[in-house]
Parts: structure tokens; C-alpha cells; sequence
């Protein structure tokens, strides 16, 4: 197989449509169908099911869609992680570090001013996400290391080092009975008519239904909550960020928030060793 007829096969696969895969690669329609079809053949497999109206995964198409990611994420974190080496050799050594935006924001800041003092410490680089976007850019070679949290973010595969675990707080606008309570519990939070919880954005782009606004990032969720128009659940650690327009309420039965920094676990860098054992001090 090449990788071009995985992309085509993965293009396929998550829209479930051919001509809005075709427009998502900038091909024609007919030669994709042809190539996905010359792919079933040499697989000797249906990895589609086909019909005037819809188009869905076989067995072995979901199979496929799942090994094919992973391949088409190794192929670019080799390209990403070469291109680095060799500006590393060029004079220009770097390490990119991922954390979504708006978490752990003071650990971040203690551990970049800790590395720094390190002997041999190298430039860091800091990419800033949304949610879930993390994983991403570690698995594809886009970053070296990651501040990741569980549960929420996937850890599958990565070597990780636990740094410290809390509890979560709802974040309500200032004025709200329940900024009164000095704790809530899980179901309460969940069950705040005026105050619906907000819908992420899921894996194909899309918005489960529900009542709370749509949000794709802190910032603007921070903002519909000092308006009144939702709420959220946070770590206990967000208290240090927030404005005078929210109130913090701990929520006793919420699942607790480890923070862990992650890495490829075939990663032999010093510098990512280094910035590990740093961040296992502080």
C-alpha cells in the first residue's frame, strides 16, 4: 500500500461521502472512487458498503481506518521529527512543548523558567491547543513533549510521568445562589437550568445536541460564563486565572485531575529528559 491511497482511504472513511472526500483532497471524484476500489482489491477485502444514498465501514474498513491513521501519523512525525534533527545539527536545536490553552498555565511558567537555568538547556518552544488537540501533535511529531490531564485526555501510547493530582471546582458567574453553596455535587452541576453546560466540539467536527452553547476554547467559554450563559467544571488549579466576574465552588464527587507530561516513548533526547526530570522536581 502507499500512503497515498491511505489518505484517500482515511478521506473516505471519516466523511463517508466521495465527493466531499474528493473536495477535501482536491481531486476529482472519479479517480478516487477508482483508487479506493483498486485498494479493495489488493486487500482482497470490502472496506466500504456502497448504496445510491449512503456510504459505510465494513469490518474490515473500520479495521483499516484505525491502522491507516496510525501509519499516516508515523509518516509525518518521521518528517517532523527529521526536520528537527536537522536544525538541531544546523546550530539551531529546539523542543517544542504542547499544553492546551488556559491549563496549568503557573506550572508551565515554573517549569520553563526552570529549564532555562539547566546547564545545556535548549530553546522551548510552546504550542498552545484546544482541547484534545495535544495527542495529536505529540503522536504526528509536531511536539516533543506534552502537559497532558486525565482523564480527559487520551495517554495510549506515550510514556508518561505523573506531576500532581487534584480536585475540580465549578466556575459560576459572579452572583448566582449557587456561588452562596461552599460545595456542589456532581448531579447539581449537571442540573442548573439557567446555566446548561457547554458542548466541545466532537472528533468529526460536530456538536452533540443539547441546550449549552457551542465552545472550542477557555477563553470563550470564560466569557459566556461571566455572562451568565453557562457553566463549567475545571481543576481546582484554575482559581489562580479567574476574574472578579466568577465564582470557584469545589464539586466534592467530581473525578479528580491528574496532570502528567507525556512524550514518545521511542524519544531519546536529552532535552526531553531533562525537561521531565525538571518537571518532576517542581
Amino acid at each position: 500500500m502507499e500512503t497515498r491511497e491511505l489518505r484517500y482511504f482515511v478521506a473516505v472513511a471519516e466523511e463517508l461521502h466521495f465527493g466531499r472526500a474528493a473536495q477535501r483532497l482536491g481531486m476529482a471524484q472519479p479517480p478516487l472512487s477508482r483508487a479506493i476500489s483498486q485498494l479493495e482489491r489488493r486487500m482482497g477485502a470490502a472496506l466500504l458498503q456502497r448504496t445510491s444514498r449512503s456510504v459505510t465501514l465494513t469490518e474490515a474498513g473500520v479495521v483499516l481506518l484505525h491502522e491507516a491513521r496510525l501509519v499516516l501519523d508515523a509518516v509525518e512525525a518521521a518528517e517532523q521529527r527529521t526536520r528537527r534533527a536537522a536544525r538541531a545539527a544546523a546550530g539551531r536545536p529546539s523542543l517544542v512543548l504542547t499544553t492546551k490553552a488556559g491549563a496549568s498555565t503557573e506550572l508551565l511558567a515554573k517549569l520553563l523558567h526552570a529549564y532555562s537555568l539547566q546547564p545545556g538547556s535548549i530553546h522551548v518552544e510552546v504550542t498552545l491547543c484546544g482541547p484534545g488537540q495535544q495527542t495529536r501533535l505529540l503522536r504526528t511529531g509536531h511536539a516533543d513533549v506534552a502537559i497532558l490531564h486525565q482523564p480527559f485526555d487520551d495517554t495510549a501510547g506515550f510514556d508518561v510521568e505523573e506531576l500532581h493530582t487534584e480536585g475540580q471546582v465549578a466556575i459560576l458567574p459572579a452572583g448566582h445562589p449557587l456561588t452562596t453553596r461552599t460545595h456542589l455535587t456532581s448531579r447539581e452541576v449537571t442540573d442548573v437550568p439557567d446555566l446548561p453546560l457547554p458542548r466541545w466540539p466532537e472528533p468529526d467536527g460536530g456538536y452533540l445536541p443539547g441546550p449549552g452553547p457551542e465552545v472550542q476554547s477557555h477563553t470563550q467559554l470564560l466569557q459566556l460564563v461571566s455572562l451568565g450563559r453557562t457553566m463549567m467544571v475545571a481543576p481546582d488549579s484554575c482559581r489562580s486565572q479567574l476574574r472578579d466576574d466568577v465564582v470557584a465552588v469545589p464539586v466534592v464527587d467530581a473525578a479528580p485531575v491528574t496532570t502528567v507530561i507525556a512524550w514518545p516513548p521511542h524519544s531519546r533526547s536529552r532535552a526531553v529528559a531533562e525537561l521531565v526530570r525538571t518537571a518532576l522536581q517542581l
